[in-house]
């Protein structure tokens, strides 16, 4: 266990000096105050993870010096004890925000167990402290944004600083959920072109036949339907920067016309001669090798050629160590705040979820975990291991042969990701990467219902 102090304060001499014997044998650092005053003088000297505070004491009691420990914003939990607790005190004083209320005589064990719970909780909430005091000017406003305080994402907030003031073209690569739209929009919103459009493209949600008109924009009458002009993509974007999102999905053909554009900086309309001069970023993303890609012939290898100026790749949810549980706490305000309800406790428990879990669908899949923690009505109620599903390594052991086995673990499998998903067919197939008509049909074979 890390140093976590404790601040013991209680008036009476026999009692401090039992728990502080006590608590050190346990593996705590130990700091002790006769009265509340002294405590909250002690404070900014001491910078206890937990306050262990009896009562009732002369001058301030334990209930006084939880609320100035509250005022004044210290990251330390406070545990009170009493002999002559009650219910009403223990309300009050879990109102107040302590960590827990223990009445005398307790158990010693008991008690070492809530301590090094609240050290935990203390320890979190300086961690998060400490990553919002060293960022400032706009690396504070981006670690907002792009939340995390691991390697992956240190270099990313400043590979996206530097890259937003050089006017070049890019490429974004990350698995699904890791935030690339996210990303691009810091790289506008951090550039001189801020004040420009954003244009984002999904280019996988364009049907083939109608690419280039959606990116070029067409003229009225230019083909059957065409009734009024249309103003492209690429267009829209011009003075701001133009997302290409899963531009692997982009046909070969409107691959050539793309890269015609990203060269001359000018488009053509369909169905029109007249050339648009364009000024503007554009940023491709993808959730593939665009490399590999263009050597297996599937993405042409000279748009990626001229688009891959530079890369920046996004390291999965897995591989960003405890960003998972900054971005937990981030997505749990934001979600209380919407939903209108207060940002539910996390305990220890549920950070152990948060840390073993492989988040296959990287932040996007966090956020909707979040958003159903902070709802908490739900069949799991507020158990995040239920929320979060499954995992392999938690799969029970299985009878039978090889097949009932792997139909078993199919089975367990796609009913996690149902349950993750809201029972959404669509986001489980993209989860597990399938195609939706093959999870129906395994879902049909092995008697899953949503």
């Amino acid at each position: 266990m890390p140093d976590q102090s404790v601040l013991i304060v209680d008036d009476e001499e026999m009692i401090r000096t039992a728990l502080e014997q006590w608590l050190r044998l346990s593996g705590f650092e130990t700091h002790v105050a006769t009265d509340a005053s002294s405590a909250l003088a002690r404070l900014d000297e001491v910078k206890p993870h937990v306050i262990l505070s009896d009562v009732r004491m002369p001058g301030l009691s334990g209930l006084d010096l939880l609320r100035k420990v509250r005022e004044r914003t210290v990251p330390a939990e406070v545990i009170l004890i009493t002999g002559h607790g009650d219910v009403p005190m223990a309300v009050e004083a879990m109102r107040q925000g302590a960590f827990d209320f223990i009445q005398k005589p307790y158990v010693p064990d008991e008690l070492v167990s809530s301590l090094k719970k609240a050290a935990e909780q203390s320890a979190l909430k300086r961690e998060i402290a400490s990553l919002r005091r060293r960022l400032d000017g706009g690396e504070a406003e981006l670690a907002n944004r792009l939340v995390g305080n691991s390697p992956p994402m240190e270099r990313l907030r400043q590979a996206v600083l530097e890259l937003a003031h050089i006017p070049t073209d890019l490429i974004i690569l990350g698995e699904t959920g890791t935030g690339k739209e996210v990303v691009a929009r810091c790289l506008h919103d951090f550039s001189p072109r801020a004040k420009g459009a954003f244009v984002a493209v999904n280019c996988a949600a364009i049907p083939a036949d109608l690419i280039e008109s959606e990116l070029f924009g067409h003229e009225a009458g230019a083909f059957t339907g065409a009734g009024a002009q249309r103003i492209g993509k690429f267009e829209y974007a011009n003075g701001g920067t133009l997302l290409l999102d899963e531009i692997e999905s982009m046909p070969l053909l409107a691959q050539a016309k793309v890269l015609r554009v990203i060269q001359e900086r000018v488009v053509e309309r369909v169905g029109s001669n007249k050339q648009i001069p364009l000024d503007l970023r554009i940023i491709a993303a993808s959730k593939v090798d665009l490399a590999k890609e263009s050597r297996e012939g599937r993405f042409r290898a000279d748009l990626y050629y001229r688009l891959n100026l530079a890369t920046l790749p996004l390291a999965p949810l897995r591989d960003r160590g405890d960003d998972c549980v900054f971005l937990f706490h981030h997505f749990l305000g934001e979600a209380a705040k919407r939903f209108g309800r207060p940002v539910p406790t996390l305990h220890p428990a549920d950070i152990q979820a948060l840390l073993h879990h492989r988040w296959p669908g990287n932040v996007r899949e966090l956020k909707a975990a979040a958003d159903r923690f902070a709802i908490g009505l739900d069949a799991t109620g507020r158990s995040l291991k239920a929320i979060i599903g499954l995992d392999v390594a938690d799969a029970p052991a299985v009878q039978g042969g090889l097949a009932e086995r792997v139909a078993a673990y199919e089975r367990r499998l796609i009913e996690a990701e149902l349950t993750r998903h809201n029972n959404s067919i669509a986001a489980a197939a993209e989860a597990l990467q399938v195609p939706r008509r093959t999870l129906s049909e395994k879902m049909s074979r092995l008697g899953v219902e949503r």
